[in-house]
């Protein structure tokens, strides 16, 4: 039998580009103290654990105008903030 045949098969694909995000909702942040919300904050108040990307989704309710800096928003995320008054402003892949 032909080595091409004897050998196993790996299972899909794996995008070796693909971006993974630490996720924060939108009710953490509520819990949050401070109006500057920012990566570096959330990893010194044990909010996310490893380095990498944020992004903030919109599960749950902000109630003070905050200003939330983070690599990606989602749409209902970016509503919900500006509702309650406050600011995102979406970070570049290299944290500037």
């Amino acid at each position: 039998m032909p080595l091409h045949m004897r050998l196993p098969k790996l299972p899909g694909f794996r995008n070796p580009n693909k971006v993974v995000y630490n996720v924060v909702n939108l009710d953490i942040l509520e819990a949050y103290d401070g109006t500057a919300i920012d990566p570096d904050g959330l990893r010194s108040h044990g909010l996310i654990r490893k380095k990498g990307p944020v992004k903030v989704l919109g599960q749950g309710d902000l109630t003070k105008a905050v200003t939330i800096k983070a690599h990606a928003f989602s749409q209902s995320a970016i509503g919900k903030i500006e509702a309650a008054g406050g600011t995102t402003e979406v970070l570049s892949a290299n944290g500037k």
